[in-house]
């Protein structure tokens, strides 16, 4: 059994990224694993300012929910990060959260890679909605995910589920009448099935 750790980053509360996490987890908890969705919508994760003050041992100077969340994604063997294409990219509250994780890194004498530090060993996903569904439409995202999650931090790519064509921006959700709460499930489900 798996813990997955879920960071909704933000969207309408109940629109199309909301429903494409929670059929995520459905298929996980289906498959035995436990998963945990939070939602950056109710938990506030304000930039980092890079003051340096978590290299040197000292608590955070920003006084918000990102403590909450990092001892959650300490426990969790894997990260799911769920976000609406904004500009091109993801939000800017999942963006936040990820800059914070410098907090996280610890010295490393041999880093791989070329990295200078070491950070928790997770797998990772990225979830993502837009209503655009052309073949550049997620480029820029997952080209994000891939440099700063896989590459630089090190997290294992456990792959990304991509659901464009989800409705107009300024409609209601419309991802129930699409093919992607049924394909993330399955994708879900058979995350971990060699494991």
């Amino acid at each position: 059994m798996k813990k997955i750790l879920v960071i909704q980053g933000g969207g309408r509360p109940d629109g199309n990224t909301a429903r494409l996490a929670a059929s995520f987890c459905r298929g996980l908890r289906d498959a035995g694993h436990e998963a945990e969705i939070i939602s950056l919508n109710r938990a506030e994760v304000k930039g980092c300012l890079g003051c340096n003050a978590c290299r040197y041992g000292k608590p955070c100077v920003l006084k918000d929910d990102f403590g909450m969340i990092a001892e959650k994604l300490r426990q969790a063997d894997c990260l799911a990060l769920a976000s609406p294409l904004y500009f091109w990219t993801i939000s800017a509250r999942l963006k936040a959260l990820i800059e914070r994780f410098y907090s996280l890194a610890q010295p490393d004498p041999a880093p791989p890679f070329g990295r200078y530090e070491r950070y928790p060993t997770k797998d990772c996903v990225l979830l993502m909605t837009a209503a655009d569904d052309l073949f550049w439409t997620f480029e820029q995202a997952v080209s994000y995910y891939r440099f700063a999650l896989v590459r630089y931090i090190g997290f294992r790519d456990r792959g990304c589920y991509l659901a464009g064509g989800c409705g107009e921006t300024d409609g209601p959700p419309a991802i129930d009448g699409t093919r992607h709460i049924e394909g993330v499930y399955s994708f879900a489900k058979g995350l971990f099935r060699e494991e």
